[in-house]
Order: C-alpha cells, then sequence, then structure tokens
C-alpha cells in the first residue's frame, strides 16, 4: 500500500493507458515494441473506445514497424501459421473490421494470393524475416506504409465559424 493519494479522474486515466512489458535474456538487445513510446496517433482515440480489432490491428502495426527496423535489406516481413502445414504468409496488408475481426492479405512462398481472416481471441501471429521475393527490388516495409500517419503532426484545430452579430 502507498500514501499517493489519486483523484478518480487520475484513477480513470490510468485504467484508460495501456500498459506492457518485457524481459530480454540479452541485455544489448534491439528495442521491442512494448519498450517503445506509444506514437502520439494511437493516444488520440481513448482505448474505451476502440473496439477489439482496431486496438489489435494497431499494436500489431507496432510489433510488425519494430520487426522490420532489424530486418537485414534482403529480408522481408512475413507471418507464419500455427498448426497444420499452412507456411509462411508474406504481410502486403494488413486489416480490422469491428468489433473482432483482422485480416492479413499476402502472398504465400509460392507467390499465391494469401488471405487469412481471423478473430482476435485466435489472434497468434509469428514474424519472420524472409528473404525478399524479388531481390532486385528494395524491400518493402508495411509496418511503416501500414503507420505512415503515426508519426506525423496532429492535424491543427480548426476554429468554428465566425457568424454574423
Amino acid at each position: 500500500m502507498t500514501d499517493e493519494i489519486r483523484t478518480s479522474a487520475e484513477l480513470h486515466e490510468a485504467t484508460a493507458l495501456p500498459c506492457a512489458g518485457v524481459v530480454h535474456a540479452d541485455p544489448t538487445a534491439m528495442p521491442t515494441a512494448e519498450q517503445e513510446p506509444l506514437p502520439a496517433a494511437l493516444s488520440r482515440q481513448p482505448i474505451e473506445e476502440k473496439s477489439e480489432a482496431q486496438w489489435a490491428y494497431e499494436r500489431l502495426i507496432l510489433y510488425i514497424r519494430n520487426f522490420e527496423s532489424q530486418l537485414e535489406a534482403e529480408d522481408e516481413v512475413a507471418m507464419g501459421f500455427a498448426g497444420g502445414d499452412a507456411g509462411v504468409l508474406r504481410i502486403e496488408g494488413l486489416g480490422y473490421f469491428d468489433p473482432d475481426l483482422i485480416t492479413f492479405y499476402g502472398r504465400d512462398e509460392d507467390g499465391v494470393k494469401t488471405q487469412l481472416v481471423q478473430h482476435v481471441t485466435q489472434l497468434n501471429v509469428l514474424l519472420r524475416a524472409v528473404p525478399r521475393a524479388e531481390p532486385e527490388e528494395p524491400a518493402r516495409r508495411i509496418g511503416f506504409r501500414l503507420a505512415k500517419d503515426w508519426d506525423a503532426p496532429p492535424p491543427p484545430e480548426t476554429p468554428p465559424p465566425v457568424t454574423g452579430a
């Protein structure tokens, strides 16, 4: 127990803030998504107003972007499937459909168009570094494209129109 006194507003705010943590065996390990500050854009909408799908989608982007930041130039991100011999999906897109579906778009190892629609309660994603499908082309970093607006400053507030007196 602490002697800290908090207002009900502070308690309410604390319950809405995301909580994350991670421990690595290697103290020199690259920072992971749990250790990075949330982009301001993710804080503009209170978490309690987000669907499970939207909040899962946003956090997946954080993980993908962080994973891609640590890839070699010749690699791109792909995801492996849990169970079965489904192989991997080279991630080309990510979406969500409220209130509870996440969709991965991409291609498998043979270049066949692939899509995975998954319920947020069944969400398990294994991110993998795979050689680029087209080595002569630059690596495509989907995580950074998905989050392109997150690092931009918020749009300026537009003042209400002035009415004549």
